[in-house]
């Protein structure tokens, strides 16, 4: 594969003069950026991008690793607090319980785990469905004929089944693990990847590279791994971004309807699904879960829109 490269000149003076008047010799340094460091460069002069992706990253830092130094733990039980009015019930948030509790939990902790596991999901769906994706577009873009017709043909019929109901159907009958939840999700969501791959592998096939690979006996198999993979890898990224926000929304609908993650686990979906009855009383409970549910969706659907301006060819360095 090919790589664009960028030649930036900085001007570096040698000597100053000692005379008014006289020349001075400057020496030049040329710097080569290769075409990721470009994508680099372009990605980080999205502001929205940029700041995105930091605070994405301190959500996972407070998904998976500031749950080790909290104090209570999602399944450890807590006192209840006493109201004005005499009856014990879940605290508000205070300093000892930033996100209130529920009727027997820290809430801070629960949220903690809800993102957790809600981020596990989605970036099963986003590997799963970005993987599967992919094989079938190349396998279809690069075979044509009956196999493309046949494997799109498909991919029409998934696309044509509301995915949520499809997903339900489906992970009610696997029992609705974790794991089962990201797989159904990553299945369902494969044809979108598929259709874009495909539409990518049917503008490369033709190129003069693939042509003289073939000449140079090359197999098909080799040339789909080794020139049309690496050429979708641009399209694969963003995708894969652009389903982290969809799983994320997907695992929330599904987990609302009762087929998602089930109790005594937990997700930021069953947790939404589980605070609606409090609402009235307890709207902390629900107002936690919602806002990392958007902010998740919001700062991956930037860090998308970032690297697709970004590896954009036409884009500017």
């Amino acid at each position: 594969m090919l790589e664009i490269h960028e030649s930036s000149v900085e001007e570096q003076p040698v000597g100053a003069p000692d005379k008014p008047g006289e020349r001075v010799e400057r020496e030049f340094t040329v710097k080569e950026r290769n075409q990721w460091q470009l994508a680099m460069r372009r990605f980080f002069k999205h502001r929205a991008a940029a700041v995105s992706l930091v605070v994405f990253f301190l959500l996972i830092i407070f998904a998976f690793v500031l749950p080790h130094f909290w104090k209570y733990n999602y399944t450890e039980f807590v006192s209840l607090c006493r109201h004005s009015d005499g009856l014990l019930g879940p605290c508000s948030p205070s300093a000892n319980h930033p996100f209130g509790t529920d009727s027997k939990h820290d809430a801070l902790a629960v949220v903690m785990r809800g993102t957790g596991q809600s981020l596990k999901v989605a970036f099963i769906i986003a590997f799963g469905g970005t993987g599967a994706g992919a094989v079938w577009g190349i396998v279809a873009g690069f075979f044509g004929g009956i196999v493309d017709s046949a494997l799109m043909r498909l991919a029409d019929l998934v696309l044509t089944i509301p995915a949520l109901a499809l997903a339900a159907a489906l992970a009610h009958r696997g029992g609705g693990s974790l794991v089962q939840i990201g797989l159904i999700l990553a299945a369902v969501s494969a044809p979108y990847v598929a259709r874009v791959v495909r539409g990518v592998v049917l503008s490369l096939r033709e190129r003069e590279f693939i042509e003289a690979a073939r000449a140079l006996g090359a197999s098909n198999t080799r040339i789909m791994l080794r020139h049309l993979l690496p050429n979708t890898i641009p399209v694969l990224i963003v995708n894969a971004t652009l389903l982290v926000a969809a799983g994320i929304l997907l695992e929330t609908a599904l987990s609302y309807v009762g087929f998602g993650v089930q109790s005594p686990d937990t997700s930021l979906g069953l947790l939404i699904t589980t605070a609606q009855g409090a609402f009235d009383t307890s709207p902390w409970l629900f107002y936690f879960p919602g806002l990392f549910i958007i902010l998740v969706a919001l700062t991956v659907n930037f860090i998308g829109d970032g690297l697709r301006d970004a590896l954009d060819p036409r884009g500017r360095p």
